[in-house]
């Protein structure tokens, strides 16, 4: 047994670095040469399991107590030299068995075992503290050569902390589901667990010593060896830090999650970085998908919200490459069928799916790239077919999506060909391409493709049917307006008609506006503006029942207001059984209807119509203009020199209300007048308040000398004709009375001379308006029609010709009685006077006056498209 000095001084602290290494460095390697006295860093094993010495002179009292006994047992040296340590650390019960051991040291035996202290009370009160040491006793001698001893301490129970700790650490290293690596200050492998190594390979100690380098890509690698030295240099931690490479033998790219951290030895000095690894490739694979599923639902939603907003073809194909690109595919397009955009019943296509289309709209991310992906580039607007044996002509012709590779050196990596199908239906192929570089299409992209042409079909072949019920109410509607230009004795007329929102290329539903020009008796005109409340080929097929009534009380040359009272009852009817389908023949036909309007039934109102209408007549002899007006906007008249003025008509009630009767009002309007008629499209829409529609309008009309088309055209630059929300039409009549030297008006007494009178008077004036082939048939006729009203009227006879674009003659009398054509047998002597009125004029009619009746014909002017009927021959037929 060895010696040791009994007075060393040599520091034990652990903060001095006055120590050695022990026998083994930390690789486990024997240490050579100058290595066995270089200076031990703090953080050695001493720090964690507290040894402390002390010694024990002759006398069995303690001679030197070094730091580290002040350390363990908290006395300092001051106090511990001088003390017998079995009287301060041993319990009274174990002092005897203590002072025996003590003897035997002093006697020089060696000794080691387990003994437990007790600390004495300390000054402040505290509480005695006990523990247990392992002690190990080596006998010295001093200078004198005296026996002693050196004693050196352990705590055990800091000792069994130790192994514990040790023991834990070594089953979560060892057992641990994550891999678990300890890395040294120079970026290398000190130890790595089971998990590690069955992972990448090998036993944990294969990989001692090895780098980031040996197991992640170069520039992978790069960024986590420049995270290392930050964590080991800050002391920061790292969190889920994303880490990508491969593992041995495999080309499958894996990710793992990281956690890193800095580790300390027991005085606080780092020693390496912890790293916790878990493999996270299901997790992201799993995180795509959902990712995915989410991007594809979202752009679902979207669809839905921004397809088909739109009733119009071309709108709502490229509402759907709005919606797929850039968030689904980087090119986009959309070809339909040629015959579905022409209006044919059913998409044409041939059988095997090469049918002519035409493109319709087109999207692409990547700035100015043409779409070749599956064939040359067509453009946008060109009719074209796709070849027999291409996959586009097969996903056609079997309504099932196909995948088209990408050309060699071209942009395109893929394209979707996907056929838009609807109600079974393949109206159209929408295509979708994804450029190089991008993620190649999957099931699930192909399946989301597949519903959006669906919904987008669904879209475009709901505004196929819109377009097409819409042309047809259209052309119905435009049907039962007046053709051309209308005209008009005395007047000069322009007119327009917008259906909604023509201005705006938006189709809408046609409404039920309406206007009409209608020539009467005696060079007078019916001018018309109606308004059939709601919209669609309901309003439209209304709006043609109510026009025709009205021209056919206007030919029965009724009066404003009673022609109103008429077609208020014939409104009613509309919706009653039956209808108003033999209203136009007869009274009868008419309180029919009026009977069937107030029928009691269940209350409908899809059957209620509601119109509103203005009706006006004017006589271009006298220049007076009578209206009548079923809750229409007022006439707008323009004198000569004069603002424009509404009309004050009182408006009554729309038509199909009933209930109240209607008011007349009668206008003279000077010559050069404007007179307008309209619709409240014209006037009002969302933005435009009425009475600033109107005010509008009225201040539009300041310049009525212009031609009327450039005063109509005007009026409708001026106003806001294009918000496109309700039909427009507007009416103009410009008054051109007809001149005092075209009027021959005569009044004959009621006796049997005036009828050769009559004719001396219609020859005479004839003659001065150079009308000498008209001469004989006129004198014949006048001639009937003044012994008619001798015969059969009463009072004074009037006797008027009227020269405008045709002749009119007009015969008046006080009768009330009309005058009735009837078919005079052979035996008969007379009863053919009407019958030849009918043979040579060209109309001829009888209408009530307010003292009367009035008996008319009308005569083609010579030179004209219609030739005169030869009198002798009339009467030849006669027989």
């Amino acid at each position: 047994m060895s010696e040791i000095p009994a007075k060393a001084t040599e520091s034990e602290d652990p903060s001095d670095g006055a120590r050695t290494k022990g026998a083994r460095g930390l690789s486990g390697e024997a240490p050579t040469g100058a290595a066995v006295w270089q200076s031990s860093p703090p953080g050695s094993i001493y720090d964690y399991i507290k040894v402390a010495s002390f010694s024990i002179g002759p006398d069995g009292l303690v001679d030197q107590w070094s730091l580290r006994a002040e350390q363990l047992f908290g006395i300092p040296a001051e106090r511990a030299v001088g003390m017998d340590p079995i009287d301060v650390f041993v319990d009274s019960d174990l002092r005897e068995q203590g002072q025996r051991k003590m003897a035997e040291i002093l006697d020089g035996r060696e000794w080691t075992g387990v003994v437990p202290f007790r600390l004495p009370e300390t000054s402040d009160g505290g509480r005695a503290r006990h523990g247990l040491a392992e002690v190990y006793v080596m006998p010295t001698r001093t200078e004198d050569g005296e026996k002693a001893a050196v004693c050196i301490v352990v705590d055990v129970r800091t000792l069994r902390s130790i192994e514990t700790d040790l023991a834990a650490s070594q089953a979560i290293f060892g057992q641990s589901p994550f891999g678990f690596l300890l890395i040294d200050p120079d970026l290398r492998v000190r130890r790595a667990n089971e998990r590690f190594a069955s992972t990448f390979g090998g036993t944990p100690d294969d990989h001692r010593g090895r780098g980031v380098h040996d197991y992640l890509p170069r520039g992978e690698a790069e960024r986590v060896a420049a995270t290392l030295r930050r964590v080991l240099e800050t002391g920061d931690s790292i969190t889920d830090m994303h880490v990508t490479g491969f593992l041995p033998g495999s080309d499958e790219r894996r990710h793992w999650s990281v956690n890193l951290y800095r580790v300390h030895s027991g005085s606080g000095r780092p020693i390496g970085i912890a790293w916790l690894g878990t493999d996270i490739t299901a997790r992201r694979a799993a995180a795509r998908e959902a990712a995915a599923a989410r991007r594809n639902l979202a752009l679902l939603n979207e669809a839905g919200a921004r397809i088909g907003n739109s009733l119009d073809l071309e709108t709502t194909a490229r509402e759907l490459l709005d919606v797929v690109v850039p968030g689904f595919c980087d090119l986009a397009t959309v070809d339909l069928y040629q015959g579905l955009l022409v209006g044919e019943e059913t998409p044409p296509g041939l059988a095997d799916g090469s049918g002519e289309l035409r493109r319709v709209a087109f999207a692409s991310a990547v700035s100015g790239a043409p779409f070749n992906g599956t064939g040359r580039p067509v453009e946008v607007g060109a009719v074209h077919h796709y070849p027999f044996n291409s996959p586009c002509a097969d996903a056609l012709r079997t309504g099932r999506p196909r995948t088209v590779p990408g050309e060699d050196g071209g942009l395109v990596q893929s394209t979707l060909a996907v056929p838009m199908v609807a109600h079974d239906t393949v109206v159209g192929l929408a295509q979708f391409a994804r450029t190089k570089g991008s993620e190649p299409f999957g099931e699930r992209d192909r399946d989301l493709a597949v519903e959006l042409a669906a919904r987008a079909a669904v879209c475009i072949d709901n505004a196929r049917l819109y377009r097409r019920e819409h042309e047809r109410a259209l052309i119905l509607q435009r049907s039962l307006l007046p053709p051309g230009d209308p005209e008009a004795s005395g007047l000069d007329i322009a007119c327009r008609y917008l259906p909604g929102n023509a201005a705006t290329g938006r189709p809408s539903e046609v409404g039920g506006d309406w206007f009409d020009v209608i020539e009467l008796p005696g060079h007078r005109t019916a001018l018309v503006v109606g308004d059939v409340m709601g919209r669609g080929l309901r309003a439209a097929v209304a709006m043609g029942e109510l026009r025709t009534a009205v021209r056919t009380l206007a030919q029965l040359d009724l009066e404003p207001a009673e022609v109103l009272s008429q077609l208020d009852e014939i409104a009613r009817g509309l919706g009653a059984p039956g209808g108003p389908s033999q209203a136009f023949g007869s009274a009868a036909g008419v309180q029919q209807a009026t009977r069937a309007a107030r029928r009691p039934r269940e209350a409908d109102l899809s059957e209620v119509y509601l119109a509103t209408c203005v009706y006006a007549v004017y006589d271009s002899v006298t220049r007076r203009c009578t209206f009548a007006n079923a809750g229409h906007l007022p006439p707008v008249l323009v004198e000569p020199g004069e603002s424009a003025l509404m009309l004050d008509v009182p408006p009554g009630m729309p038509l199909g209300v009933g209930g109240e009767p209607f008011e007349e009002v009668e206008v003279e309007l000077p010559e050069g007048a404007l007179l307008a008629l309209y619709t409240d499209g014209l006037v009002e829409s969302r933005d435009h308040p009425l009475d600033e529609g109107l005010q509008a309008f009225v201040s539009a009309l300041s310049d009525p000398a212009q031609p009327l088309e450039d005063v109509c055209d005007h009026v409708l630059a001026t106003l806001d004709t294009h918000h496109g929300e309700d039909d427009i039409a507007l009416l103009m009549a410009r008054v051109q009375g007809l001149p005092a030297e075209s009027v021959g008006d005569w009044t004959l007494p009621r006796e049997p001379r005036s009828v050769g009178r009559a004719r001396e008077y219609a020859r005479a004036q004839l003659l001065t308006w150079d009308l000498e082939p008209l001469v004989d048939t006129t004198e014949l006729l006048v001639s009937e029609l003044v012994t008619n009203a001798l015969r059969y009227g009463e009072g004074e006879i009037r006797l008027r010709l009227l020269l405008d674009r045709t002749l009119v003659c007009e015969v008046w009398d006080s009768g009330l009685v009309q005058p009735r054509r009837r078919r005079a047998r052979d035996t008969d002597e007379g009863g053919r006077g009407l019958q030849l009125v009918g043979l040579l004029s060209a109309a001829w009619g009888s209408r009530r006056t307010p003292r009367g009746k009035t008996v008319w014909f009308e005569l083609p002017l010579p030179g004209g498209d219609t030739g005169l009927t030869d009198p002798a021959e009339a009467l030849l037929s006669l027989f």
